[in-house]
Protein backbone atom coordinates (compact mmCIF):
# COMPACT_ATOMS: atom_id res chain seq x y z
CA UNK A 1 0.00 0.00 0.00
CA UNK A 2 1.76 3.25 -1.18
CA UNK A 3 1.88 5.78 1.45
CA UNK A 4 0.38 9.78 1.17
CA UNK A 5 2.64 12.18 -0.57
CA UNK A 6 2.49 15.08 2.33
CA UNK A 7 4.91 17.04 3.93
CA UNK A 8 6.70 15.08 6.92
CA UNK A 9 6.03 17.86 9.57
CA UNK A 10 4.78 17.29 12.90
CA UNK A 11 1.61 18.56 12.17
CA UNK A 12 0.65 16.49 9.49
CA UNK A 13 2.36 13.17 11.87
CA UNK A 14 -0.35 14.65 14.68
CA UNK A 15 -3.46 14.52 11.91
CA UNK A 16 -2.19 11.01 10.60
CA UNK A 17 -2.18 9.66 13.92
CA UNK A 18 -5.72 11.45 14.33
CA UNK A 19 -6.90 9.83 11.62
CA UNK A 20 -5.28 6.31 11.76
CA UNK A 21 -6.57 6.14 15.61
CA UNK A 22 -10.53 7.11 14.04
CA UNK A 23 -9.96 4.64 11.57
CA UNK A 24 -8.69 2.01 13.65
CA UNK A 25 -11.54 2.87 15.89
CA UNK A 26 -14.04 2.57 13.18
CA UNK A 27 -12.73 -0.63 12.35
CA UNK A 28 -13.66 -2.30 15.58
CA UNK A 29 -16.67 -1.09 15.61
CA UNK A 30 -17.81 -2.06 12.13
CA UNK A 31 -16.40 -5.75 12.82
CA UNK A 32 -18.67 -5.71 16.09
CA UNK A 33 -21.64 -4.47 13.47
CA UNK A 34 -20.41 -7.34 10.78
CA UNK A 35 -20.42 -10.17 13.61
CA UNK A 36 -23.65 -9.19 15.25
CA UNK A 37 -25.45 -8.67 11.71
CA UNK A 38 -24.11 -12.18 11.15
CA UNK A 39 -25.41 -14.01 14.00
CA UNK A 40 -28.75 -12.12 13.53
CA UNK A 41 -28.97 -13.62 9.81
CA UNK A 42 -28.03 -17.41 11.08
CA UNK A 43 -31.07 -16.87 13.22
CA UNK A 44 -33.06 -15.51 10.86
CA UNK A 45 -32.19 -18.58 7.99
CA UNK A 46 -32.81 -20.90 10.79
CA UNK A 47 -36.32 -19.58 10.68
CA UNK A 48 -36.17 -19.91 7.02
CA UNK A 49 -35.01 -23.41 7.15
CA UNK A 50 -38.23 -24.31 9.92
CA UNK A 51 -40.83 -22.57 7.75
CA UNK A 52 -39.72 -24.29 4.39
CA UNK A 53 -39.79 -27.53 6.56
CA UNK A 54 -43.23 -27.08 7.84
CA UNK A 55 -44.29 -25.82 4.88
CA UNK A 56 -43.00 -28.80 2.56
CA UNK A 57 -45.45 -30.86 5.28
CA UNK A 58 -48.58 -28.96 5.12
CA UNK A 59 -48.15 -29.12 1.28
CA UNK A 60 -48.04 -33.06 1.63
CA UNK A 61 -51.45 -33.32 3.30
CA UNK A 62 -53.48 -29.97 1.27
CA UNK A 63 -52.88 -31.28 -2.23
CA UNK A 64 -53.86 -34.28 -1.37
CA UNK A 65 -56.89 -33.14 0.38
CA UNK A 66 -57.68 -30.98 -2.99
CA UNK A 67 -57.86 -34.04 -4.59
CA UNK A 68 -59.92 -35.54 -2.60
CA UNK A 69 -62.27 -33.26 -2.59
CA UNK A 70 -62.13 -33.41 -6.17
CA UNK A 71 -62.92 -36.64 -6.56
CA UNK A 72 -65.92 -36.26 -3.59
CA UNK A 73 -67.77 -33.34 -5.19
CA UNK A 74 -66.73 -33.12 -8.02
CA UNK A 75 -64.54 -30.09 -10.43
CA UNK A 76 -67.58 -28.37 -11.84
CA UNK A 77 -69.43 -28.25 -7.89
CA UNK A 78 -65.85 -27.03 -6.60
CA UNK A 79 -65.53 -24.26 -9.13
CA UNK A 80 -68.72 -23.25 -8.09
CA UNK A 81 -68.52 -23.31 -4.45
CA UNK A 82 -65.08 -21.25 -5.00
CA UNK A 83 -67.06 -18.35 -7.04
CA UNK A 84 -68.39 -17.40 -3.34
CA UNK A 85 -65.42 -17.17 -1.52
CA UNK A 86 -64.01 -13.73 -1.11
CA UNK A 87 -61.19 -13.14 1.35
CA UNK A 88 -58.98 -9.88 2.29
CA UNK A 89 -55.58 -10.06 2.90
CA UNK A 90 -54.19 -7.36 4.36
CA UNK A 91 -50.29 -6.95 3.03
CA UNK A 92 -47.81 -4.07 4.09
CA UNK A 93 -44.40 -3.10 4.20
CA UNK A 94 -43.62 -1.95 8.07
CA UNK A 95 -40.16 -1.13 9.91
CA UNK A 96 -38.49 -4.00 11.61
CA UNK A 97 -35.50 -4.17 14.35
CA UNK A 98 -33.22 -6.16 13.44
CA UNK A 99 -29.57 -6.58 15.22
CA UNK A 100 -30.03 -2.97 16.15
CA UNK A 101 -31.43 -1.54 13.11
CA UNK A 102 -34.84 -0.51 11.63
CA UNK A 103 -34.78 -2.94 7.90
CA UNK A 104 -37.68 -2.76 5.94
CA UNK A 105 -40.44 -6.00 6.38
CA UNK A 106 -44.00 -7.11 6.06
CA UNK A 107 -46.98 -6.97 7.76
CA UNK A 108 -49.66 -9.18 6.93
CA UNK A 109 -52.67 -10.15 8.51
CA UNK A 110 -54.78 -13.04 7.38
CA UNK A 111 -58.66 -13.17 7.54
CA UNK A 112 -60.13 -15.98 10.11
CA UNK A 113 -61.21 -19.39 7.90
CA UNK A 114 -64.96 -19.05 7.78
CA UNK A 115 -67.41 -21.08 5.77
CA UNK A 116 -68.44 -18.88 2.65
CA UNK A 117 -71.13 -21.35 1.71
CA UNK A 118 -74.14 -23.04 2.69
CA UNK A 119 -73.18 -26.55 4.95
CA UNK A 120 -76.37 -28.15 2.66
CA UNK A 121 -73.68 -27.96 -0.05
CA UNK A 122 -70.73 -28.84 0.89
CA UNK A 123 -68.98 -31.66 2.10
CA UNK A 124 -66.73 -32.17 4.85
CA UNK A 125 -63.84 -32.67 2.67
CA UNK A 126 -64.70 -28.77 0.90
CA UNK A 127 -64.00 -27.66 4.86
CA UNK A 128 -60.88 -29.86 5.34
CA UNK A 129 -59.63 -28.51 2.16
CA UNK A 130 -59.83 -25.00 3.16
CA UNK A 131 -58.76 -25.17 6.45
CA UNK A 132 -55.51 -27.23 5.16
CA UNK A 133 -54.76 -24.53 2.69
CA UNK A 134 -55.69 -21.38 4.87
CA UNK A 135 -52.77 -23.04 7.43
CA UNK A 136 -50.22 -23.12 4.36
CA UNK A 137 -50.80 -19.50 3.35
CA UNK A 138 -50.51 -18.27 7.01
CA UNK A 139 -46.75 -20.13 6.23
CA UNK A 140 -45.90 -18.93 3.00
CA UNK A 141 -47.13 -15.10 4.36
CA UNK A 142 -44.59 -15.79 7.61
CA UNK A 143 -41.82 -16.96 5.10
CA UNK A 144 -41.87 -14.30 2.62
CA UNK A 145 -41.65 -11.93 5.75
CA UNK A 146 -38.71 -13.42 7.46
CA UNK A 147 -37.01 -14.09 3.60
CA UNK A 148 -37.68 -10.03 3.30
CA UNK A 149 -35.50 -9.62 6.94
CA UNK A 150 -33.09 -12.26 5.77
CA UNK A 151 -32.32 -10.90 2.36
CA UNK A 152 -31.81 -7.26 4.15
CA UNK A 153 -30.01 -8.63 6.68
CA UNK A 154 -27.38 -10.41 3.91
CA UNK A 155 -27.22 -7.30 1.83
CA UNK A 156 -25.79 -5.33 5.11
CA UNK A 157 -23.65 -7.91 5.81
CA UNK A 158 -22.04 -7.43 2.70
CA UNK A 159 -21.95 -3.47 2.85
CA UNK A 160 -20.48 -3.91 6.04
CA UNK A 161 -17.83 -6.10 5.21
CA UNK A 162 -17.19 -4.37 2.19
CA UNK A 163 -16.35 -1.00 4.73
CA UNK A 164 -14.06 -3.29 6.70
CA UNK A 165 -12.25 -4.52 4.02
CA UNK A 166 -11.55 -1.10 2.47
CA UNK A 167 -10.25 0.06 6.00
CA UNK A 168 -8.03 -3.19 7.05
CA UNK A 169 -6.73 -3.35 3.61
CA UNK A 170 -6.41 0.45 2.07
CA UNK A 171 -7.05 3.25 4.40
CA UNK A 172 -4.96 1.67 7.75
CA UNK A 173 -1.85 0.19 6.10
CA UNK A 174 -1.52 3.79 3.85
CA UNK A 175 -1.73 5.56 7.49
CA UNK A 176 0.52 3.64 8.79
CA UNK A 177 3.07 3.98 6.11
CA UNK A 178 2.46 7.61 6.10
CA UNK A 179 3.13 7.77 9.59
CA UNK A 180 6.11 5.39 9.44
CA UNK A 181 7.17 7.71 6.71
CA UNK A 182 7.22 11.00 8.42
CA UNK A 183 8.67 9.54 11.52
CA UNK A 184 11.34 8.53 9.84
CA UNK A 185 12.03 11.83 7.35
CA UNK A 186 11.59 14.06 11.39
CA UNK A 187 14.08 11.21 12.87
CA UNK A 188 16.25 11.87 10.22
CA UNK A 189 15.89 15.80 9.92
CA UNK A 190 16.70 15.26 13.95
CA UNK A 191 19.74 13.35 13.20
CA UNK A 192 21.23 15.82 10.64
CA UNK A 193 20.39 18.75 12.71
CA UNK A 194 21.99 17.65 15.74
CA UNK A 195 25.41 16.53 13.60
CA UNK A 196 25.31 20.07 11.76
CA UNK A 197 24.87 21.42 15.23
CA UNK A 198 27.94 19.27 16.85
CA UNK A 199 29.94 20.57 13.97
CA UNK A 200 29.16 24.09 14.03
CA UNK A 201 30.38 23.78 17.87
CA UNK A 202 33.41 22.15 16.74
CA UNK A 203 34.28 24.97 14.63
CA UNK A 204 33.67 27.28 16.82
CA UNK A 205 35.80 25.75 19.39
CA UNK A 206 38.80 25.48 16.83
CA UNK A 207 38.28 29.12 16.03
CA UNK A 208 38.86 30.17 19.35
CA UNK A 209 41.58 27.76 19.88
CA UNK A 210 43.31 29.66 16.71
Amino acid sequence: MAQEHIAPTKSNLLRVKERLALAEEGHDLLAQKREILVMELIQKLEQVKMLERELDARVTTAYPCLKRMLVVVGRERADKLAQNINYRFDLREKQVTAAGMKLPGLDFRLPNAELKYSPINSFAECDETVLEFFEMLKICTELAAVRTISWRLAREVRKTQRRVNALEKMVIPAANETKAYIEASLEERDRDSFFASKMLKKKGVSGLVT
